[in-house]
């Protein structure tokens, strides 16, 4: 099984997190997206939308979409659970992060880390403050109530919304008023297996 990705990207690193946490073993490809390397014509023929992560297995089939490879990854183990409900609030939260927090916060990242904050792109940087708190404010809620996203299971959902999350002061946002999500990256960090974004 190989995965072609960027650790230091969020999706990337919600794939590479999830194998360490079940010790699945795979041969990491490391993908420059900068360098436009997921933009040749070998690696749209594994992927037509030209992004990483992209899972390659041995039989050459491919999946792509972060959500997608890690539930695909979890299932049947401790972090996708056999029930209905609960699956679907996993898949819940995976929406919400796609539309509701990835776009703010990730995108945030990007232009401070990635591009270095260039003065053509800080308006757009500014404009995003707003709708990652939005999307904060949402899981400080829920993380008052429940120590996961999904009640008193640590599971996919968490791994989704953790991996930007826990690195959103690289984007401009400030995590000190959100005591419930600080408790919650710390219980995440005390999994076993757990690897560090590098």
């Amino acid at each position: 099984m190989k995965v072609y990705g960027d650790i230091i990207s969020g999706n990337c690193y919600k794939v590479a997190l999830t194998c360490a946490l079940l010790g699945i073993e795979h041969e990491w490809i490391k993908m420059d997206l900068l360098k436009g390397e997921a933009r040749t014509e070998a690696f749209l023929a594994k992927n037509p939308n030209g992004k990483t992560p992209t899972l390659e297995l041995d039989d050459g089939r491919t999946l792509w979409e972060s959500n997608a490879i890690i539930n695909y990854l979890a299932d049947g183990s401790k972090l996708m659970p056999i029930d209905a409900w609960q699956k679907a609030k996993i898949q819940q939260w995976q929406f919400f992060e796609q539309y509701s927090h990835e776009p703010y916060i990730a995108v945030a990242r990007f232009i401070n880390k990635y591009l270095g904050l260039p003065q053509d792109r800080k308006a757009e940087y500014e404009s995003k403050q707003e709708g990652g708190h939005k999307a904060l404010k949402v899981m400080e809620q829920q993380l008052k109530q429940t120590p996961f996203l999904v009640s008193d299971q640590f599971t996919t959902a968490d791994i989704s919304l953790y991996a930007y999350t826990h690195v959103a002061h690289e984007g401009g946002f400030d995590l000190s008023d959100y005591p419930a999500i600080n408790e919650w990256i710390k219980r995440i960090k005390q999994q076993n297996q757990y690897i560090e974004m590098k």
